[in-house]
């Protein structure tokens, strides 16, 4: 049979020196692909590919059945995309997946019965980098939060958690402020979970969420979150397990994966084997379990929880009185590759929960959603200016027949009508317009109209966000009655 061909990126800073122990162990384990290495990250930067990838190489990423990735460095300055995001967003990586359990007594941890899987989902949120400074106070992001991406990523969690034999499904939000973009998060994650009747679910807002992750991760199972909060505690999640160096991550979509450690290239320690390569380890075995070879990831597996339980330990985890032995990366490597075949005698061993008809999670067909009756009931304009008490003196007085002006808010906060007037203001202030019958809907030529009303009236307006019902329900926040 043809080798599976698997794309390599051996990364900047301990990039390649984790990655040639983990090839090594992925070798010696009879794991038999036809690697294609390719070249992404630092040096790509500094030839002035401002994604950190050549264009050619997105066609052996495209081609390869996996790709394993090592950590890179992104060039300080400005003007530099994370290579991360656009890898994720260009092919469609949506699920980032990231185990994270403690190795108690062999890895220091405060919680020892530590198992959590995070499921992050990878394309959206604030993730999708648009910003915009807006005036000399005031720099904006915008949070994007779809129904058919939060679909995605929550009935991923559900099918994953069914075909590991997992428990429970968390979802965490933050619904309580931001109601529309969370608050869809939320919904749907309730809506999916009436669909796994066999899978216990929960939801937390993040904030107490995150401290009882943090306090008593023993709580938790599997834990469904939008982007930019997933990305945070994961991070903590796998740190109060043991260790940041000792989780890795998967990347999936519908066309392709993409395996890596979730810490940084760590340049100052680079060339000296001196890190710890169980992060890329991991990575490595998340791929075997992608791609269906689920004997070689329990052999790999099992050989490095040996090694962990016997004492031998990179710096980053030595401890005296619990390891036994300091080693490097390429020891390391060579302890996993002599204890493969082996197991664990204290730490459980693993067994792979995966179904043998469906090695690799595959989603059910998408929910068709009904067509809403969308209506455009109002106009928020921001602008641009320095003064309170003249700005809203100024929008009050300008003639905008036939709507009407109904609220002015700076930073969120009201200021017409029935404002306070111990409220700090920043130049960057927000208008809405609707008509004066609120029933009547508001024709896009008639915000073209209000817009040449307000310029002509001398206002710097800086940008326009139109105001839409769904199924006569407000599709936006801060209600004007």
């Amino acid at each position: 049979m043809a080798k599976l061909p698997i794309a390599v990126a051996f990364g900047d800073g301990i990039g390649p020196e984790i990655m040639q122990a983990t090839l090594e162990i992925l070798k010696e384990a009879g794991a038999d692909f036809d690697y294609s290495p390719i070249e992404i990250g630092e040096k790509v930067y500094l030839k002035g590919e401002l994604s950190g990838i050549a264009q050619e190489t997105w066609e052996t990423i495209r081609h390869a059945k996996a790709f394993l990735k090592a950590p890179i460095t992104t060039p300080q300055g400005g003007g530099f995309k994370s290579l991360n995001v656009t890898i994720r967003t260009a092919l469609g990586l949506y699920a980032n997946v990231r185990p994270c359990i403690s190795y108690s007594p062999f890895v220091v941890t405060k919680h020892p019965k530590m198992n959590v899987v995070i499921i992050r989902e990878n394309e959206e949120d604030l993730y999708t980098g648009i910003e915009y400074r807006q005036t000399p106070d005031v720099s904006c992001a915008i949070k994007l939060i779809s129904e058919p991406g939060s679909e995605k990523i929550i009935r991923y969690a559900f099918e994953y958690a069914r075909q590991q034999n997992r428990k429970k499904v968390t979802c965490f939000t933050k619904d309580n402020i931001m109601k529309i973009s969370d608050g869809l998060f939320h919904k749907t994650f309730d809506r999916i979970a009436l669909e796994y009747p066999d899978i216990e679910n929960e939801h937390w807002i993040i904030d107490i969420g995150a401290a009882k992750l943090a306090d008593t991760p023993e709580l938790f199972d599997v834990i469904v979150l939008p982007n930019l909060y997933g990305d945070i505690l994961s991070d903590v999640a796998a740190q109060i397990s043991g260790s940041v160096g000792l989780a890795g991550s998967a990347n999936i979509g519908d066309h392709g994966a993409m395996f890596e450690a979730i810490h940084g290239s760590a340049p100052r320690r680079a060339g000296q084997n001196l890190a710890n390569p169980s992060g890329l380890i991991q990575a490595a075995v998340l791929m075997l379990i992608y791609l269906g070879e689920i004997d070689i990831a329990m052999r790999i597996q099992n050989g490095w929880l040996a090694t962990i339980e016997q004492g031998i330990h990179t710096y980053d985890i030595f401890k005296e009185g619990t390891s036994k032995l300091k080693v490097g990366t390429s020891e390391f490597a060579k302890a996993v590759i002599k204890n493969l075949g082996k197991h664990p005698e204290k730490l459980a061993p693993v067994h792979f929960h995966v179904k043998q008809e469906s090695k690799i999670v595959s989603l059910p067909t998408e929910h068709k959603h009904a067509v809403h009756k969308r209506v455009c009931v109002g106009t928020d304009v921001f602008f641009y200016a320095q003064h309170r008490e003249q700005f809203v003196n100024t929008m009050r007085a300008v003639p905008v027949d036939p709507l009407h002006l109904t609220l002015i808010t700076n930073r969120g906060a009201r200021l017409f009508p029935h404002g306070q007037k111990e409220t700090f203001c920043v130049d960057q202030w927000r208008c809405r317009f609707r008509h004066k019958s609120k029933n009547q809907p508001l024709l896009q030529e008639e915000v073209v109209q209000l817009l040449s009303k307000l310029l002509h009236a001398g206002s710097d307006v800086i940008g326009v966000q139109n105001l839409y019902t769904f199924d006569d329900k407000p599709g936006f926040s801060s209600p004007d009655e």
